[in-house]
């Protein structure tokens, strides 16, 4: 079976902070060359992968001011497509933009949608010639037909065991969907310090509701946390918060706040219900007024089991192996 697997390029492979999308890529990539499947990815040309590297970016275009996205990402499509004949199957992770072209393609396709950025970009997915992968049940668009729900897996080895601390932790990008301003409220009503990571998203909203409480003290502000000190900042805390305000697709830094057995008292929207385990691996909350008594109860959680139920459920051996099954029924003749 030879695979491509047409990744994202806002950012390097595997991201060296943020770039969930490109992270989930590099670990499926990872994972199928160890499992000795022939595996191209198209990522950008400093990436890192056990994976056969194809790249017209020479890093992602997040990362420089002078790289227009949109052209990148046409150039980068358009070099899968003209190798695609190479191919039994491209899985494209990349949004609408391949879909486009999807029946030009020369290998079946399918498509993980990571999250829709709305629904003007649904008429793409409509007209394409792509098989459907969603990341969670509940982020299911009703007009289109799936295949199969993958969550996400995360790489379990680089995430160890943590016997946790006395401080919260938010960790996410800054911005009013992922609620860092009620992560504060939680935290200083639940009298404990809060630790935040992640990139500034919504600058507007960081200086407004989110900077004026960094002290150093009861509020510290990381900025973006790459792979090597995640583990430890999430190993550390007492429990995650994650009081979002959408319905999130998916939501990466829970579950490996969850490997690295802290609990999570997250806001009972999106995929959370399915992500979170209420009494093993966090609890959901409906607000700030419910999240406070929870956050004493979640940080008392026993943290061994958390970390086991959340390797079961979310490793990525478990991630490649779903998705190898629905390669091969995508492949099967019918």
């Amino acid at each position: 079976m030879r695979i491509a697997l047409l990744g994202p390029i806002a950012w390097r492979t595997p991201p060296v902070h943020y770039g969930p999308w490109e992270q989930v890529t590099g670990l499926l990539a990872d994972g199928l060359a160890d499992r000795g499947v022939d595996v191209t990815l198209f990522a950008t040309a400093d990436s890192q992968t056990r994976a056969h590297l194809e790249s017209v970016a020479p890093h992602g275009y997040s990362e420089d001011d002078t790289m227009d996205g949109r052209v990148w990402e046409g150039l980068h499509v358009a070099h899968a497509l003209a190798r695609s004949g190479d191919f039994d199957l491209v899985h494209n992770h990349l949004d609408w933009l391949p879909l486009c072209f999807s029946h030009s393609f020369a290998a079946p396709m399918v498509t993980t949608i990571h999250g829709f950025s709305g629904h003007g970009i649904l008429p793409a997915y409509l007209r394409a010639a792509s098989a459907y992968v969603s990341i969670s049940d509940s982020d299911r668009a009703r007009e289109l037909d799936y295949v199969a729900t993958v969550h996400h897996g995360v790489d379990v080895d680089g995430l160890p065991f943590g016997r946790g601390g006395d401080a919260l932790v938010s960790f996410g990008r800054i911005h009013p969907d992922k609620g860092t301003a009620d992560a504060i409220t939680i935290a200083r009503r639940a009298g404990r310090r809060l630790v935040i990571c992640g990139i500034v998203h919504d600058r507007e909203y960081f200086d407004a509701e989110v900077a004026p409480h960094v002290d150093g003290d009861a509020v510290v502000f990381l900025g973006p946390v790459g792979p090597g000190d995640r583990s430890r900042v999430l190993g550390e805390a007492a429990a995650l918060l994650h009081p979002i305000g959408f319905d999130e697709p998916f939501g990466l830094s829970v579950v490996e706040a969850m490997v690295c057995g802290t609990p999570v008292v997250a806001y009972r929207r999106g995929s959370m219900p399915e992500v979170v385990d209420e009494g093993v691996t966090g609890f959901l909350v409906s607000g700030v007024d419910e999240a406070v008594p929870s956050v004493e109860v979640a940080a008392a959680l026993d943290r061994r089991r958390c970390r086991e139920r959340a390797v079961q459920r979310f490793g990525a051996t478990r991630m490649v192996e779903d998705y190898l099954e629905v390669y091969a029924g995508v492949l099967a003749p019918e």
